[in-house]
């Protein structure tokens, strides 16, 4: 279970992170959140697809690393194998807090750095050091601070694109089926991608609208993304063959 602490220098000033990759470490996801500043560097690695959260009724974009559950193919006994690594990955254990001051009489929310101390990533005797010996943050403190910060940045840009994929009804329901080596397959549904056809149908407002809010790319990445299903299915295949 998790227990998410506010990091600081004091309480943590010997905490170290283990940085490799394994799914011991918490590393095996079928599927991982995505932020639109992502897409072009995941496109090239991992299909995108988009979740619905039951609560909110957004859409969510996800790069695809399986095709079970708790199957990431992209793990291998070397590391992770992949050009880029998604950010909700690469912030583990750290996440977004927030603190509350007042401006003026009005409530302010302020982002802050948590530390799940209990993922099996935090140690006190091996890894990378989070602070430095006289107390100051460490070059990977800063740079997971950065990387918490763009997931920020990302949560607060998701609602307005899923909105605009809402309005122009441009996700269908979509169930990966997929036929294997060796008589064996997998199916893996809950996903929605881009409607092809609608979206290369789009009336010229809406593709003008889409192109001036920045979501005209995002979108032609999601498509190009899909071409990285068949080395997905590369990989299951020959995961199989060596079981």
């Amino acid at each position: 279970m998790a227990n998410h602490v506010l990091l600081d220098n004091i309480t943590h000033s010997e905490l170290k992170v283990i940085t490799g990759r394994s799914a011991a470490l918490g590393d095996a996801l079928h599927c991982t959140p995505l932020f639109l500043s992502e897409f072009r560097q995941a496109q090239n690695c991992y299909p995108i697809f988009f979740r619905k959260d039951q609560q909110s009724q957004r859409y969510e974009p996800v790069a695809l690393l399986g095709l079970e559950e708790k199957e990431n193919l992209y793990l291998t006994p070397s590391g992770w194998d992949a050009t880029y690594l998604p950010l909700s990955i690469a912030r583990q254990p750290f996440l977004i807090g927030f603190t509350q001051s007042f401006d003026n009489g009005v409530p302010v929310k302020n982002p802050v750095v948590h530390v799940d101390i209990d993922h099996p990533r935090v140690s006190f005797t091996e890894g990378v050091p989070v602070f430095l010996p006289q107390g100051g943050n460490s070059p990977y403190l800063e740079q997971v601070t950065s990387i918490l910060m763009a997931i920020h940045q990302g949560h607060q840009a998701l609602p307005a694109f899923s909105a605009a994929l809402t309005e122009l009804e441009l996700l269908e329901p979509f169930t990966l089926d997929i036929q294997l080596k060796h008589g064996k397959s997998c199916q893996l549904g809950g996903l929605y991608t881009l409607h092809e056809e609608r979206f290369k149908t789009l009336p010229t407002d809406a593709v003008q609208k889409l192109w001036q809010s920045g979501y005209l790319e995002d979108l032609y990445m999601v498509l190009a993304s899909l071409s990285n299903i068949t080395a997905l299915v590369k990989r299951k295949n020959t995961t199989q063959q060596e079981l």
